[in-house]
């Protein structure tokens, strides 16, 4: 996609595809708007086919008195309440609307976009988060592409500026970087394993100037990794732990993103059901999110020291599948009872987590697929955070806000610890029914030693069961963006 940032000037005489001009529900004023656009946008308003609420679309096909092809008066809402997720999500409905078409141009203006306490820069970075975004669709193994790239955004602005073009080019690379992480979780288990997952991290390395080491089999054996290798041994595709580093901020502390890559769960001897396993190409969305934030900020080039982790198996069925009953032996030394061995996850977390502990990492955050039950307490859009410091889970709730990405702490009380206790092993690697994320949490927490950790349970908004106006069904890329803040303020 390729971005201009011009000054507004007559929007009757803009050239493109699609226009899109912003309007609000609580002012019918139509400041800005040169005839004939602010005679249609009275009209609109008179006849009520135009209201300004939030992510309402008004499309006009064919407008004679104006250059562009099309118009869309695009609703932002209350000017008072408009944030970047209420932003984001009006935005995304209009270019998403606009993609469904191919060879699309859009040009939209950033003076009637922009309302609140929302800045022309942080307007411009949503814009072009969207627009790339929305070009790219789930329909990867269609003949015929149902969602098609917009070929130049031109942002109509008061004034250019450096601060604008600086804005349009970060909000490029997150929106890429949110797609790198869809397409991943979006392909299928026979494209994305552990060795074509490893083989994409070296990919992405190179093109946004990351180091990238790829522990092979032997290697995690070297490491004692058994935790995670005892997931990985019922599959004939080996386990991979891909880990990407950005080390451009000197003696500042190191930050690590560790994911869960279980790149398809059968759920091992604990057989899920058929329709339980249809979306198990999902279960690597967190080694996908470290993939896609990894991406974002070796391209950005922040100067923060950033190390991604990312633990890769596929857990399936076969004679030398690990067994409820086993007892798995964990890097740091912990035993683990097995009694459920679709809780497989927290497995592989184990030893990756320890790994990161182990080289340096002041800060931890991790992301996992991880339970059901964070789903049935926060529903499908909300991501759990876990913690074992306060500060640190303060830091990325904020960071997770300003992004407009829903997030909410859970308690970390002690006696859920108590679930755990095994009287053949250390540890269990399940509790009771009862607060199941919250038990996964603490069974993660037993593998930082004392390091500043965040575990973020994205099993409900990783991924949309289907379309909606404002987001594609399948995977979302949530929470690259909030990684991508929480390393330009540790910056």
């Amino acid at each position: 996609m390729k971005v201009e940032i011009t000054e507004t000037g007559q929007l009757t005489d803009i050239k493109a595809g699609w226009l899109v001009v912003g309007v609000q529900e609580d002012s019918a004023e139509t400041a800005g708007l040169a005839e004939p656009l602010a005679a249609i946008h009275s009209r609109l308003r008179e006849s009520g086919d135009l209201k300004g609420k939030l992510a309402e679309l008004t499309v006009l096909l064919d407008v004679p008195e104006i250059a562009a092809e099309r118009l869309i008066f695009l609703g932002l809402g209350k000017s008072d309440s408009l944030c970047s997720a209420k932003l984001n999500k009006a935005l995304s409905t209009a270019f998403r609307h606009i993609t469904g078409k191919q060879e699309a141009s859009a040009a939209i203006d950033l003076g009637s976009i922009q309302a609140g306490s929302l800045s022309a820069d942080e307007c411009t970075q949503l814009i072009t988060t969207a627009a790339e975004i929305a070009g790219a669709g789930q329909g990867l193994y269609q003949q015929e592409a149902g969602r098609f790239p917009i070929t130049s955004l031109n942002i109509l602005a008061e004034a250019t500026s450096p601060l604008l073009e600086t804005a349009a080019q970060t909000g490029q690379i997150l929106g890429s970087a949110v797609n790198l992480t869809r397409e991943m979780v979006d392909r299928t288990a026979a494209d994305i394993y552990p060795e074509s997952f490893a083989a994409k991290a070296s990919e992405v390395a190179k093109e946004a100037g990351l180091y990238c080491e790829i522990l092979d089999q032997a290697q995690l054996e070297a490491e004692k990794m058994g935790s995670l290798l005892g997931v990985a041994q019922g599959s004939d595709r080996p386990p991979r732990v891909a880990v990407l580093k950005h080390l451009k901020g000197g003696d500042k502390p190191t930050l690590a993103l560790v994911g869960k890559g279980v790149t398809f769960d059968s759920g091992g001897l604990s057989l899920k059901t058929s329709e339980g396993m249809k979306t198990m190409k999902c279960d690597m969305a967190g080694a996908a999110t470290v993939l896609g934030a990894m991406s974002a900020i070796g391209r950005l080039n922040l100067p923060v020291n950033v190390i991604g982790y990312m633990g890769l198996v596929e857990n399936m069925v076969s004679g030398n599948s690990y067994k409820l009953g086993d007892v798995l032996t964990a890097r740091n030394g912990v035993t683990i009872e097995v009694l459920n061995t679709d809780a497989e996850g927290r497995l592989v977390l184990a030893d990756v987590l320890s790994y990161a502990a182990d080289n340096g990492a002041d800060r931890i955050i991790d992301l996992a697929t991880l339970t059901g039950a964070c789903v049935v307490a926060l529903g499908e859009e909300v991501t759990g955070i876990f913690s074992n410091n306060d500060d640190w889970s303060s830091q990325v709730q904020a960071a997770a806000k300003t992004t407009g990405e829903d997030a909410w702490p859970m308690p970390m009380f002690a006696a859920f610890s108590e679930q755990l206790k095994s009287n053949v092993a250390d540890v269990k690697n399940i509790g009771t029914r009862w607060g199941g994320a919250i038990t996964a949490a603490k069974f993660l927490e037993k593998f930082v030693d004392e390091t500043p950790w965040i575990h973020l349970d994205i099993a409900g908004p990783a991924f949309a069961s289907s379309n909606s106006a404002h987001r594609e069904g399948g995977g979302t890329g949530c929470m690259v963006r909030t990684l991508v803040r929480v390393a330009e303020n540790l910056a």
